[in-house]
């Protein structure tokens, strides 16, 4: 893939803003927790001459192509392949404590979407892999040949809020038993031919989007990732430190959400008549609810039609 055909990052002028007043300091650092193809980090490098980035991506051809497109800020630019989980040690390793702005631009990546052959897209018929890194962890071929149907219906409903999950999961039992399913394009085919008519006149989307939604995430495991990233993120922050976090389904805001409201709530037990110092919140909320795309924005971008974004600033360090 040529730079010529990046796609422009979803919310970028808005991610800028939000984190630009924790940014202009000699030796401010931003930790680009999913690099992908380092479209947010070459804005905030181009806006901020003395800023220094640590961009985290699983994926080894984001990373490639990031490495590429970034190369013109030199060493002001660390990379790491590694899940967003391991920031804080991605962080340490460069031999910085604290950092001064996060971003986590959640879900699949357009370089993702865009290969036929990473089996992403339901759209696309594909070998069914859908691992962000090809190079380690089980496939979605073998999540469908080997997980019984109970364990396929659970990461259906879980993953996918999908509620034709059973059905799915039975159908698909019982297409592996004649034939192994190794292709999107198999699987597309029988979810399809599992859902009554009466809801494919109803849907307005696909009847394989949410199935799809969540074999990608239990494959890579992207929930549990980041329940885990996003406290370790908030420590790494300073005061004045800014994070900002771009969603996409309902499943990854409800954990940033809950994670940040915890984190800018009081610990003050119930009924103290007066909020001690050490009580007080270490987080304040930047963005009331979540903020999402503009007409415009979703217009131009069709990839920022579902975005939820969230942000907060450290005002306390812990106790």
């Amino acid at each position: 893939m040529s730079l010529r055909d990046i796609h422009t990052p979803v919310l970028l002028d808005r991610c800028v803003e939000l984190l630009a007043p924790a940014l202009g300091s000699e030796g401010a650092t931003v930790v680009d927790a999913t690099e992908g193809m380092g479209g947010h980090s070459a804005a905030l490098l181009e806006r901020f001459p003395r800023l220094r980035l640590v961009g985290l991506d699983r994926d080894p051809e984001a990373l490639r192509i990031a490495g590429e497109r970034l190369a013109p800020y030199g060493d002001r630019v660390r990379l790491v392949h590694t899940v967003y989980d391991g920031i804080a040690d991605a962080v340490r390793s460069a031999g910085i404590d604290r950092v001064d702005g996060i971003l986590f631009d959640l879900g699949v990546s357009s370089l993702q979407l865009d290969e036929a052959g990473r089996g992403f897209a339901y759209a696309k018929d594909a070998a069914l892999d859908m691992r962000m890194d090809q190079s380690a962890g089980r496939t979605a071929a073998e999540v469908i040949a080997t997980f019984g149907e109970g364990d396929l219906r659970r990461i259906f409903e879980r993953y996918g809020e999908e509620r034709l999950a059973g059905r799915y999961a039975r159908a698909i039992v019982q297409a592996r038993g004649r034939a192994p399913i190794e292709r999107s394009g198999q699987l597309v085919e029988v979810l399809v031919a599992a859902t009554p008519a009466a809801v494919l006149r109803e849907r307005s989307g696909h009847p394989a989007k949410r199935v799809f939604q969540a074999l990608r995430i239990e494959v890579n495991q992207e929930l549990a990732a980041l329940e885990r990233a996003l406290p370790a993120a908030l420590d790494l922050l300073r005061v004045g430190g800014r994070i900002v976090v771009l969603s996409y389904q309902s499943l990854e805001d409800r954990i940033v959400k809950r994670v940040f409201a915890r984190a800018a709530a009081s610990t003050a037990p119930a009924g103290l008549p007066v909020e001690l110092p050490e009580h007080a919140p270490r987080f304040r909320l930047l963005v009331k609810g979540a903020q999402l795309a503009s007409d415009q924005e979703r217009a131009q971008n069709p990839r920022a039609t579902p975005v939820r974004l969230r942000a907060a600033e450290r005002v306390k360090d812990a106790a």
